[in-house]
């Protein structure tokens, strides 16, 4: 098939968060004609708009954005509904002859959109129940003794992951490692072209995430988690895993001082960067462009440009 009847290929952008993904991919979308589809568990989420650093309805006007508020606060979403958004929007998006630009810091969704989840099992009603019912430290010596690969690396603050852990391992009877592996040799294992990771050195990236998080109370965040619990937040395990609204809501219930919980989702999301970059360098395969802290978005855009061969326009 000639080249020029090809659709346009797909473009990705990932990085941690605050590395400056957003304004990147919106210069790069202007430049070569596309259309952004946020990579992001937290931004599908309607109402999750500060604390999620969703992007702006004029920046969703200057260029369209897919993939964000697709389901209300209180529905459960996972990388297996993305990876099916995601492909039914790069279509559509192709099919206008415009190019999609695949932006976030969700690596598991990029994982899944690219290779699959293999056969991993659905949850258990009935199972997933008794286990969030079970202390998290419970679930965490089970896990240790059961599979210690997965315990050793698993971030145990996190009772969604552990939980999923456990719940596999009773399922299958074989350790959570294991079927993981299995799961990605299943997995298309696509090399993307054009995949770029965005890092930052990390005193940069620091100064960066603590503007970000100082912005987001400037701008409401307490407000905005108080109205989110009347809605359902709380009851919604996966949003309540939102750096930011989780610590706002124990300084609601009275469990710290407003400046004590700003100190602490600094420290939490300087955290979260830090495990970002650690997935996607062991399991993606990026180009990665570290920005400097005068590097405008503009010139970042270009260089993006240049590594394409401008191919796109």
């Amino acid at each position: 098939m000639n080249s020029a009847n090809l659709p346009p290929a797909p473009v990705f952008l990932a990085g941690p968060t605050a590395v400056g993904k957003s304004e990147i991919a919106l210069l790069l979308a202007e430049r070569l004609g596309g259309e952004i589809i946020s990579v992001d568990s937290m931004q599908v989420y309607r109402e999750l708009d500060i604390g999620t650093a969703k992007p702006s309805l004029a920046d969703r006007a200057r260029v369209p954005h897919h993939l964000i508020d697709v389901v209300e606060l209180t529905a459960p979403f996972d990388a297996a509904q993305f990876a099916r958004l995601a492909q039914a929007a790069v279509a559509e998006i192709q099919g206008r002859g415009r190019v999609p630009i695949l932006c976030g810091g969700t690596g598991l969704y990029f994982k899944a959109f690219l290779e699959g989840l293999g056969e991993a099992p659905p949850a258990h009603e009935k199972l997933r129940a008794e286990l969030e019912a079970t202390p998290l430290p419970d679930l965490l010596c089970e896990l240790a003794e059961r599979d210690p690969e997965t315990y050793a690396k698993i971030d145990g603050n996190n009772p969604r992951r552990v939980i999923r852990a456990v719940e596999v391992i009773r399922l299958t009877g074989k350790p959570f490692s294991q079927q993981k592996a299995e799961w990605k040799a299943a997995g298309r294992r696509q090399k993307a072209e054009g995949f770029f990771g965005l890092s930052r050195a990390t005193d940069d990236l620091r100064k960066r995430i603590d503007a970000r998080v100082a912005e987001m109370f400037r701008l409401g965040l307490v407000q905005e988690t108080a109205q989110l619990l009347k809605h359902g937040l709380a009851q919604n395990k996966t949003a309540m895993q939102a750096i930011g609204y989780r610590q706002v809501v124990e300084h609601l219930r009275g469990e710290r001082s407003l400046e004590e919980t700003i100190s602490l989702v600094k420290i939490r999301t300087r955290q979260f960067a830090k495990r970002q970059m650690t997935w996607f360098r062991r399991q993606l395969r990026l180009e990665w462009i570290e920005l400097k802290p005068d590097d405008s978005p503009e010139s970042v855009s270009r260089k993006v440009c240049n590594l394409l061969g401008d191919g796109q326009q």
